[in-house]
C-alpha cells in the first residue's frame, strides 16, 4: 500500500493536467527511497505549475520536501520527500533519462 503523501502527489500531477504518471515502488532495490512519482509537462512552464501544485498540496498536508532541484532549468524537475522523490520532466528529458526502464524492472 502506498503511502498517504505518495497518492496525494500523484493526483496533485493528475490536476494540474501532467502526462503519463507513474508511480514505482524501488524500496526492494534502494537504500535512499521507498517510492518514485514520475509525470510529464508539456513545457517548462508546464513543469513548474506542475511542480508548484505538488509542493502546496502536500504543504496542505504537512509534507515539505527535504530539497527541490531543477526548478530554474524546469526541463526536470526533483522534489526529495525523502520517503519517495517526484520527478517531473519535460517530454525530452523523460525520454532521454528513462528513470522506469532503470529503475521499474529492478526486482
Amino acid at each position: 500500500m502506498q503511502p498517504l503523501a505518495v497518492n496525494l502527489a500523484a493526483a496533485a500531477a493528475e490536476e494540474k493536467k501532467a502526462a503519463d504518471i507513474k508511480i514505482i515502488d524501488i524500496s526492494a532495490s534502494s537504500a535512499f527511497t521507498d517510492y518514485f512519482v514520475l509525470a510529464t509537462g508539456l513545457t517548462k512552464i508546464h513543469t513548474r505549475a506542475i511542480a508548484d501544485f505538488i509542493e502546496e498540496t502536500l504543504a496542505e498536508n504537512n509534507f515539505v520536501p527535504f530539497s527541490k532541484s531543477g526548478y530554474q532549468e524546469g526541463e526536470w524537475i526533483l522534489l526529495d520527500y525523502l520517503d519517495f522523490v517526484v520527478h517531473i520532466f519535460t517530454p525530452e528529458a523523460r525520454e532521454y533519462y528513462q528513470l522506469e526502464r532503470l529503475w521499474e524492472y529492478r526486482d
